[in-house]
């Protein structure tokens, strides 16, 4: 797969927004300087958490038209949700390996649908078990925290993956999600990522413009030594 120089992307989680406002809320962070969206789907079953779904996508998605949307699957059977999440608008729509048997397939399929590929790896997973896909996916996601909840701690002892992925596919897009935020983007930066989901950090800013810069210019700096 060809990939290009590696950009710093910021996507805030809308998991701690106000649902209520979603549109607004969304298009706010956007006019911060967000450069995508993700988009946290839970089932209730692969996590013990329930949130939104393709109906609410869709509808956000006929407000604001040309933003990355990405969808982080974190759902039991995610083979049954790439046609609707494809025709809900989803860009990119990222995986657990944890959650499939069938993953090339899925990823033929989630290519076929329109939508770049992710993989996500739990705290729990090791490295290995995603190596023999890295290159049928646009991106992989190394989850710092356990997946179904916002607001919880960074765990720093994941970032051996992400040293590990950058290593080894220096032009790769490498997500981290869970407790990013000031504190702990140092670690992600230097680690090598790439694509920097926050929530809490963002949301809940006085001044979100303020800590996407601040996030962007930290993970910057650390790129630069990549691309060089």
């Amino acid at each position: 797969m060809s990939r290009g120089p590696l950009k710093c992307k910021i996507g805030p989680s809308i998991l701690n927004a106000d649902l209520s406002n979603l549109y607004a809320e969304s298009q706010k962070l956007l006019d911060s300087g967000a450069d995508y969206l993700h988009l946290d789907v839970m089932d209730g079953h692969f996590v013990p958490n329930l949130t939104l779904g393709h109906p609410v996508v869709k509808c956000l998605r006929n407000r604001i038209r040309n933003t990355l949307f990405e969808a982080h699957m974190m759902v039991d059977e995610p083979e049954k949700w790439v046609e609707p999440m494809a025709d809900a608008g989803i860009n990119q729509y990222t995986f657990h390996v944890e959650a499939t048997k069938e993953v090339l397939p899925l990823c033929r399929k989630i290519k076929e649908a329109g939508m770049q590929v992710g993989i996500a790896l739990k705290p729990g997973t090791g490295i290995e078990a995603v190596r023999q896909y890295v290159d049928n996916a646009d991106m992989i996601l190394i989850m710092t925290v356990e997946p179904g909840f916002g607001g919880q701690k960074f765990m720093t002892d994941m970032m051996p993956k992400v040293q590990w992925l950058r290593h080894n596919y220096p032009l790769l897009d490498i997500e981290v999600d869970g407790g990013v935020g000031l504190n702990t983007i140092t670690a992600c930066a230097e680690a090598g990522a790439n694509m920097i989901v926050a929530g809490t950090a963002i949301i809940d800013a006085l001044d979100q413009r303020a800590v996407i810069a601040s996030l962007r210019e930290t993970v910057e700096s650390s790129i630069h030594k990549c691309n060089v």
